[in-house]
């Protein structure tokens, strides 16, 4: 899954700091093995996570980490997170 958020003016540092800071939430999740934060420009940033099913994507929309963005989303955000359901179709994920 990959959901883009733009920050309103003034709130990129915010919005970074919540990203930072999500890490421990998704980290309770069992559900949610693969989770990056990422900074795509000055005040567009986004989320792209992978789930073993779609079982565990629904438990991870369904999580702590979405809800407490939800909560947030009038604060942080100029317009509500786009949500874009993504199929892998290839993955490397070994260390170097």
């Amino acid at each position: 899954m990959f959901v883009r958020l733009e920050a309103k003016p003034g709130m990129e540092q915010a919005v970074e700091a919540f990203l930072a800071a999500g890490l421990e939430l998704t980290n309770q999740e069992v559900a949610t093995p693969i989770w990056f934060a990422l900074k795509l420009s000055p005040t567009t940033f986004g989320v792209f996570d992978a789930f073993a099913s779609e079982e565990h994507r629904q438990a991870h929309l369904a999580g702590d980490m979405a809800k407490a963005l939800m909560s947030r989303v009038d604060e942080l955000l100029a317009s509500p997170p786009s949500v874009e359901p993504v199929d892998i179709l290839g993955m490397k994920n070994q260390p170097t």
